[in-house]
């Protein structure tokens, strides 16, 4: 008896010790089970006292009453699943008749207490079907991204998000993105894991980076073109438009709208093309817009119109022919000047790391979801890398892409050089690649030594 008792307060103290310093493997070696047991046994009381549960119908209680039995308790939803997962457990419940996934939403918190989890979310996957994700501790604290993961041309896993489920970005579906985030917050490794992403699909990568080029051009053995300077920026920018304009009319060319043609053949985007036909996709990558929308002179801001007219025709024309945009800032905000609204209109996918103030969360989710904007403005300074992302379909979650060095990416950049396409409208911005030692700039005012 007294060695079982040893061995039993050994098992407890590895568990305890394995809840605090590795929370994934405690989940995966003691807390499911507890868990899914605390899920079982607890569910119906749990149900009745978050009044997810309705009353016994009519021909229940007649049964009932003409059978001389007790009158029947109130039903919960019906179970349909209840599967571990490497986070948490995954609920689907059958909704009763009368019943909302909206009280389902509505009392997640008082789930997550009552099942003693960190984390309830819900979804309605049909009429009448509700899931429930439920995370057995913070996956966002130490990310660490599943092994395997549903990619797909033009799809990149980014990101892990707070539900445990995999944060893609789907260029396919969300042609255009808007990334926000000040300094310190975690927008470059969010940009750098986008960029390792892309680097194995046969994509071109495009970067405007008006920072002289810190951020992108370490990754320039990946990029068909960059720019470094506003005035570079427009040059390329142009090039694109005018990219767009010749991939429309390959298009047209090949639209094959003849009486003879079946209606699911007949191309509308490049994605419709045959494959031998089709143009590469290209994805822009602008690190700092702000930069771009900024004058101080006449001539600044004949630049800065054609820039943003080149932008948002882009945005607004690029996706069929395959041109996708990811802005990224650390402010944004309509005092940029005219346009910047509209710009922003185009931009579907909306992320915001932490921002300085308000107002740029508000450009980011104000016309999404107010409650976007507050879980923006309200991640704390020390958790790099937190964001919101969300769409224009109203919905939300935080996300926490996996720490990513800039030697990590630049590896992998380097790795699939051999995947950047030479596009000939972009040769011009094609960057140079040497080996050959830059020579040091003086930082300081004081006049070099000399012999």
């Amino acid at each position: 008896m007294t060695g079982f008792t040893v061995a039993l307060v050994l098992v407890a103290a590895a568990a305890d010790l394995l809840r605090w310093r590795r929370p994934a493997w405690y989940w995966m070696t003691f807390g499911v089970t507890l868990a899914s047991l605390r899920v079982l046994v607890r569910y119906a009381t749990v149900m009745d006292a978050c009044g997810l549960t309705v009353p016994p119908s009519r021909w229940r209680l007649m049964l009932a009453r003409a059978t001389n039995r007790p009158a029947p308790e109130s039903r919960p939803p019906r179970i349909l699943l209840l599967r571990p997962s490497r986070t948490g457990l995954l609920l689907r419940l059958k909704l009763r008749p009368g019943q909302d996934a909206f009280d389902v939403a509505a009392a997640s918190d008082r789930l997550r207490h009552s099942f003693s989890m960190y984390g309830v979310t819900s979804r309605e996957l049909r009429s009448g079907v509700v899931e429930v994700r439920m995370t057995g501790y913070d996956v966002l604290k130490r990310v660490q991204m599943p092994t395997q993961t549903d990619a797909r041309p033009m799809r990149v896993a980014v990101a892990l998000r707070e539900d445990g489920a995999v944060h893609y970005r789907d260029y396919r579906a969300i042609p255009h993105a808007l990334t926000l985030g000040a300094t310190e917050s975690g927008k470059s490794v969010y940009q750098r894991n986008l960029v390792a992403g892309l680097a194995a699909q046969d994509v071109a990568l495009v970067g405007i980076d008006c920072k002289q080029g810190v951020e992108l051009f370490p990754l320039a053995r990946r990029f068909s073109a960059l720019a470094d300077n506003p005035d570079t920026a427009a040059e390329l920018l142009d090039a694109l438009v005018a990219r767009m304009g010749e991939v429309y009319q390959l298009i047209r060319a090949e639209q094959r709208i003849t009486a003879d043609v079946p209606d699911a053949e007949i191309a509308a985007d490049i994605w419709d093309l045959p494959d031998h036909l089709r143009p590469t996709p290209v994805v822009v990558l602008v690190d700092e817009v702000a930069e771009l929308a900024l004058f101080a002179t006449k001539e600044e801001e004949k630049r800065r119109d054609r820039i943003i007219t080149a932008l948002v025709r882009l945005a607004q024309l690029g996706r069929a022919a395959g041109i996708y945009l990811e802005i990224c800032g650390q402010r944004f905000g309509s005092e940029l000047g005219k346009g910047i609204t509209m710009l922003r209109a185009q931009l579907t996918g909306r992320t915001a790391h932490r921002v300085n103030d308000e107002t740029s969360a508000n450009m980011a989710f104000g016309d999404i979801s107010p409650d976007a904007v507050l879980a923006a403005i309200q991640i704390p300074a020390e958790m790099r890398g937190i964001a919101v992302a969300g769409d224009s379909t109203g919905g939300w979650h935080r996300i926490r892409a996996p720490h990513t060095t800039l030697r990590q990416a630049v590896n992998v950049c380097n790795r699939h050089a051999d995947r950047t396409p030479d596009l000939p409208e972009l040769a011009p911005f094609r960057p140079a690649l040497t080996s050959a030692p830059v020579a040091p700039v003086p930082l300081s005012k004081a006049a070099p030594a000399t012999a």
